[in-house]
């Protein structure tokens, strides 16, 4: 409890300090990256906190499905904000296997391999020498 309020005075101590250096504040693209990156985490970990149903498969299944959706959400949170080619190829890539997997183990329990949803999440917009 004594370390915590530690960390919280020196959080004070120091938040001024970023403010007034430019080189330690965000850019406004860091700041969405790191916004959306929590509501990913954030979204992933309530999904994964699935009440045993004494179905392991089942269980296993919905804790995974919701493990994969982060990694997507947050792969989108790199394509939308990303300038590393190689990591928004990367990302790319982990967009499209992640599905296939996630439709693949709602399949293994018997659900449909497409949840239903209201629409599905944007994609960064391509830029000039993109491959989809």
């Amino acid at each position: 409890m004594q370390a915590l309020h530690c960390v919280r005075r020196l959080c004070l101590v120091l938040a001024p300090v970023a403010w007034l250096t430019p080189a330690l504040a965000a850019s406004p693209a860091d700041t969405a990256f790191q916004q959306e990156s929590k509501v990913a985490m954030d979204r992933m970990m309530a999904g994964m906190d699935v009440k045993p149903s004494g179905d392991v498969d089942r269980d296993f299944a919905l804790m995974m499905i919701a493990h994969h959706q982060g990694a997507i959400d947050m792969a989108e949170a790199e394509l939308r904000h990303g300038r590393n080619e190689q990591l928004r190829r990367i990302a790319r890539d982990i967009v499209v296997e992640q599905q296939q997997q996630i439709a693949a183990m709602r399949l293994a329990v018997g659900l449909p391999a497409s949840a239903p949803s209201a629409a599905p999440a944007p994609m960064a917009p391509m830029r000039h020498g993109d491959r989809p």
